[in-house]
């Protein structure tokens, strides 16, 4: 009777997990039709902002990041973190894809995140592959970027914006002191296994791990209960 029982469990499952596929499939399908609705964040908007608070602030990094979340917490009060970026609690480090940095998170919701990252003496990794677009705007200093197959790298100083499209990957590097408001928008929760992988099966940084998850996760339920995706 084992082996009946066995087979029987088996495909009670198999039609649990094709009933939730048929039911949700068609949900996440309508929705990734109308991402763009769901957006608060303009990137011109973002590039513009980031491109005045150099040219207004010049290489001073803490001013350019006072200006920038001083400026986004007037236009999208309701939506940008209401924990100041002055309070030391509110920053952590986020180890991904071997890179090393510190991390601000202005927002996050399901379709979109925008924090500051960075470091003041350099570090280098994987982007990881994202179900997101991904906007990392120079504030200073300098990242580089590289794709299989090319022969020099791509250099992105203060001012300008590296996109990492959606599903595509490089490697890349902050050769010293590199800080950028980075963006991305899509689909925020799959990426966050990348956030986490080093810290669960590297550094073991587990007060790390539970300050990002409570931020994140704070951020992300608030702007879910103010109807925001």
């Amino acid at each position: 009777m084992a082996p009946t029982s066995q087979s029987g469990g088996l495909t009670r499952l198999l039609t649990v997990i094709a009933i939730v596929l048929g039911v949700f499939a068609p949900v996440v399908m309508l929705l990734e039709r109308n991402l763009e609705s769901f957006y608060i964040f303009k990137m011109d908007e973002l590039h513009d902002l980031a491109q005045r608070g150099v040219r207004t602030h010049g290489n001073d990094t803490g001013a350019i990041v006072n200006y920038i979340i001083g400026e986004l917490a007037e236009r999208h009060p309701r939506h940008v973190n209401a924990h100041s970026h002055q309070d030391a609690d509110e920053w952590m480090f986020n180890n991904a894809g071997g890179a090393m940095g510190g991390m601000y998170l202005i927002h996050a919701s399901i379709t979109e995140y925008l924090i500051i990252f960075g470091t003041a003496v350099g570090t280098e990794g994987h982007t990881g592959r994202h179900t997101a677009d991904d906007y990392f705007h120079i504030l200073s200093g300098e990242q580089w970027a590289y794709t299989p197959g090319q022969f020099a790298p791509e250099v992105f100083p203060a001012g300008s914006v590296h996109h990492l499209h959606r599903g595509t990957v490089k490697q890349y590097k902050m050769p010293e002191g590199c800080f950028a408001l980075e963006y991305a928008r899509g689909w925020i929760p799959p990426m966050l296994f990348f956030g986490f992988a080093d810290g669960l099966s590297s550094t073991l940084d587990l007060p790390t791990l539970w300050r990002t998850t409570y931020i994140t996760g704070r951020e992300m339920v608030g702007n879910l209960l103010l109807g925001k995706l």
